[in-house]
């Protein structure tokens, strides 16, 4: 399942040498750090709406930008899909409150 996430993460290190003029991707880079989270903010409250309207296929397709764009804050930052699914496994099988509780104060 992760083997498209491996392939888009490769695809967003390309784009980092792309010229801004010829890829998305490129241009978000060009524009920097502030411009890819404004980004995901706008994705995220996207996905949030869409929730709220409860079509199925429009969550999918909002919830894809978003991931899409996490994806490229990750690759922007020098980190990839490969250290989130890491942690996912650390956690998996780890009740959500215990998790919580092991972060130390001022854990979200």
């Amino acid at each position: 399942m992760s083997d498209i996430l491996a392939r888009v993460a490769a695809i967003l290190e390309e784009r980092k040498a792309a010229d801004p003029g010829s890829s998305y991707v490129a241009k978000l880079y060009a524009k920097g750090l502030d411009a890819i989270l404004k980004k995901i903010g706008e994705e995220a409250t996207e996905t949030v709406m869409a929730a709220k309207d409860g079509e199925p296929d429009k969550i999918v397709y909002e919830v894809a930008d978003l991931w899409f764009h996490t994806l490229v804050l990750l690759a922007h930052q020098g980190l990839g899909p490969d250290q989130v699914l890491a942690e996912l496994e650390r956690r998996f099988g780890l009740s959500g409150l215990a998790e919580k509780a092991g972060r130390g104060e001022g854990a979200r």
